[in-house]
């Protein structure tokens, strides 16, 4: 069983960044398929930003390319998401999630089977 555990949300202005951590344990690591998701107040749950097993590959929403960095460290078993010039828009819970499947990459929601609790991210104007 993984457990997941997100850190490093916080209230931020408009343009500001945010480093958001997610440490995983009681699973390897190095086998998952990593995605961080967001959700809004009366939206659903979308997935942000994906990296493969071996960091290989990445996805990003369209709503943040350019802005925010997925990354790993296998080695420490954490997954990152670096925000940069943060928007309103970007307010919502962050959760990450692990996908222990083969899939190089995955972003519905259906196919990561481990999530964080969340962390909350809230951009000012």
């Amino acid at each position: 069983q993984v457990q997941l555990l997100e850190s490093g949300g916080g209230l931020v202005q408009a343009g500001g960044s945010l480093r958001l951590s997610c440490a995983a344990s009681g699973g390897t690591f190095s086998r998952y398929t990593m995605g961080w998701f967001r959700q809004a107040p009366g939206k659903e749950r979308e997935c942000v930003a994906a990296i493969s097993r071996v960091a290989g590959r990445t996805y990003y929403a369209d709503s943040v390319k350019g802005r925010f960095t997925i990354s790993r460290s296998n080695g420490n078993g954490t997954v990152y998401l670096q925000m940069n010039n943060l928007k309103p828009e970007d307010t919502a819970v962050y959760y990450c999630a692990a996908d222990p499947s083969a899939r190089i990459i995955e972003t519905r929601r259906s196919a990561y089977d481990y999530w964080g609790q969340g962390t909350q991210v809230s951009v000012s104007s």
